[in-house]
């Protein structure tokens, strides 16, 4: 079973630098005290700039900022369009542990398709007669949000809480296990510095946060919410790979109906869900798809982003979902006919 060994030994890695990660874009937004508001007033073009700049933030906190934004009338339908083209979900994360470079260039692609995708909405959309929600509150950042930081680090740490030891003891337990090879990569590189400096990162941020946000946003959010969908969805992916590779010819399928993938790729992606498009994920990374398909799936899918707007309206998370299977359908097909 060494194919079943190998894949949950990179789920759980891929797992940690996930977490870490949403901790880290969730704490920063924190200490910004959600004041993106005031960044996001304006004309047009800096709604659609804006809103698709957050959407190409990891993960699907800036997605929920979009949502939060379009329900208080402050973006403009074209531009929660775009903000929600931008995002990647969850999926970002993983493909930042995988294929830095590349998920850079996919980020950076999606936030220019997004603006672009963003104009052309509002300019076709009257033809539809759909008007963006005035109000409603969807998310906020708590009074209690507030962080001691280092200063008050001792103040913080001295209400103990299950939640702070146990993430602190599992963090230290991580940190010796991948320091001496047990985990992770057999020798001193790039791979292992990294993890090492990310988990300290992490300590530093669960030794200083609030109990409120301890519990509230790692616990009830990142944890409950994320991470163990983040983990059962990248070990399916890799066993998907990996028994694809042993006992079937995944590859030589895929290359053989490639555009039929790429179809199914965005069909996925109509899914609200984070998970689904790993297999795309997992499949670039390892050679068996183009770039193409990656980006069809990416541009259609945003993790658990608009979930928040099915809650408020139903008729405008469809006609959201519906815009962007066209256009990534679109853009996926050109992009394929080129032979990217």
């Amino acid at each position: 079973m060494p194919g079943v060994v190998d894949a949950l030994t990179h789920s759980v890695m891929i797992t940690i630098f996930v977490f870490v990660m949403m901790l880290m874009v969730d704490y920063i937004n924190v200490l910004s005290k959600g004041r993106m508001e005031t960044l996001i007033r304006g004309g047009k073009w800096r709604q659609y700039t804006m809103a698709s700049f957050l959407g190409a933030t990891p993960g699907c906190l800036g997605a929920f900022m979009n949502v939060s934004f379009y329900v208080h009338g402050l973006l403009s339908f074209g531009a929660i369009v775009g903000g929600m083209i931008a995002t990647s979900g969850d999926e970002a994360y993983v493909m930042l542990t995988l294929f830095p470079g590349k998920a850079l260039l996919l980020f950076g692609i999606l936030f220019l398709l997004g603006i672009i995708f963003a104009r052309l909405t509002d300019l076709i959309i009257p033809f539809f007669k759909i008007e963006p929600c005035q109000e409603c509150k969807l998310q906020e950042v708590h009074p209690d949000d507030k962080f001691p930081l280092f200063k008050l680090a001792l103040r913080s740490f001295s209400r103990v809480s299950l939640i702070r030891v146990s993430l602190l003891f599992i963090f230290t337990l991580l940190f010796i296990v991948i320091a001496t090879g047990t985990l992770g990569p057999k020798t001193w590189d790039g791979e292992r510095i990294t993890f090492l400096i990310l988990l300290v990162l992490a300590n530093i941020m669960i030794t200083t946060a609030s109990p409120h946000y301890l519990k509230e946003h790692i616990w009830s959010h990142i944890i409950k919410e994320h991470l163990w969908r983040v983990f059962l969805w990248t070990l399916f992916a890799l066993l998907f790979i990996n028994i694809g590779f042993g006992y079937g010819n995944l590859a030589q399928f895929t290359k053989s109906h490639l555009a039929w993938v790429l179809v199914i790729s965005a069909a996925l992606g109509m899914i609200p869900e984070s998970g689904p498009h790993l297999i795309f994920v997992m499949m670039f990374a390892n050679g068996i798809i183009p770039f193409s398909v990656l980006l069809t799936s990416s541009f259609v899918q945003d993790g658990h982003g608009i979930l928040p707007l099915f809650s408020y309206t139903v008729k405008d998370s469809l006609i959201i979902k519906l815009f962007k299977f066209v256009f990534g359908l679109s853009v996926g097909l050109a992009l394929y006919s080129m032979g990217l």
